[in-house]
């Protein structure tokens, strides 16, 4: 019975071998319960997100087998490339507002492990005979329901990695083939694709803890020669963000409007139509506090990120090293390397691999 949590994974540097691979979809990871007519579908964290997908639940409760419990993946399509923004902008408060977008950018399913069937529960049971329980009984399902492609051979998996990519997905998950599902437990592997680029450290978000550094704000310059907020970094030992307050004391502005900090504006709501600025409001930080303190964009730092979602960072990029030796000037969009173009359609095509 819902809610269950799903089996997670643990981020390794390496494709390990003699195992199922996957591809690691980037989307709303979901728990399904199909009984009849009844169809939940749990997030993450266990809370329904059924409301805010009537048209896969619809969807669900005519493809899968009629009673089940699948893990999988919900995600958006959009010129052949997995949308996340879109994705996002389901989740929203307005039953009117959820419809409309069901029925412009309607959600996908991708399933990749079975939890029950009928009367068994599969917990218990070996991922590889899961696998094939799950694709006997996915056959001959159709969109927007999919069965995940998977493969034991490490040379289609490495293949996968790199093309992938293309379609937006975010890297690669290995399965041991004896795995049994243990929830809200990372004992599978995630592959992810790691890049680097120089960006222009524009100010900083005190920790929750006290006065030291919780994030810094990233940004670089567009073909304009406008510097827009491209993500954070955030991930510091506590020691690290103390020494981050004394390294950027210098740089601190008073009056980031008077000395034209080029995101002076952000609280104004006007601002972030025509650019991308720190402080805006969203469902997500609802009446979370989004002040932050703004410092003369004098410094480079080379980040780690795994890929871009439109023009910002998908997730919290990772400090690597300072750069003196760059200028802001020169942390342009133009450095950053753009993956081959690969088709989403083709990815979801082969089943098997």
């Amino acid at each position: 019975m819902p809610p269950v949590k799903p089996m997670l994974a643990k981020s390794v540097a390496k494709i390990p071998p003699g195992m199922q691979y996957e591809a690691k979809w980037d989307g709303f990871r979901a728990i399904v319960h199909r009984d009849g007519a009844e169809v939940v579908i749990g997030s993450r964290n266990g809370k329904p997100l059924t409301r805010y997908f009537p048209e896969l639940a619809a969807a669900l409760a005519e493809r899968l087998p009629e009673r089940c419990v699948v893990d999988g993946e919900i995600v958006i399509a959009h010129e052949g490339r997995l949308d996340f923004d879109r994705l996002s902008e389901r989740i929203h408060p307005a039953a009117s507002r959820v419809k409309l977008l069901a029925e412009q950018t309607p959600s996908s399913f991708v399933a990749f492990d079975l939890l029950a069937l009928g009367d068994t529960a599969l917990l218990d049971t070996p991922l590889a005979e899961r696998r094939s329980l799950l694709a006997e009984a996915l056959r001959a399902v159709s969109p927007p329901v999919h069965l995940a492609p998977a493969t034991t051979d490490i040379d289609v998996a490495r293949r996968w990695f790199e093309q992938y990519e293309g379609a937006g997905l975010d890297g690669i998950v290995a399965k041991p083939l004896d795995l049994p599902y243990r929830p809200d437990a990372r004992l599978m592997y995630k592959i992810k694709h790691e890049r680097t680029a120089d960006v222009v450290i524009a100010g900083y978000r005190h920790h929750k803890s006290g006065p030291v550094v919780g994030s810094l704000l990233l940004g670089l310059f567009d073909a304009q020669g406008a510097l827009q907020h491209v993500g954070v970094c955030a991930a510091f030992p506590m020691k690290r963000r103390a020494e981050l307050i004394e390294e950027l004391a210098p740089l601190l502005m008073s009056d980031p409007v008077a000395e034209g900090h080029p995101w002076a504006a952000w609280a104004e709501e006007a601002a972030h139509e025509g650019a991308r600025l720190p402080g805006a409001v969203s469902r997500w930080t609802g009446k979370k506090d989004l002040s932050w303190v703004a410092v003369r964009p004098e410094r480079v730092l080379e980040v780690a990120y795994d890929h871009m979602e439109g023009d910002r960072f998908r997730h919290t990029a990772q400090f690597r090293r300072w750069r003196p030796d760059r200028a802001p000037s020169s942390c342009t969009y133009a450095q950053l390397e753009e993956p081959v173009g690969y088709d989403l359609a083709q990815v979801l095509s082969s089943k098997d691999g």
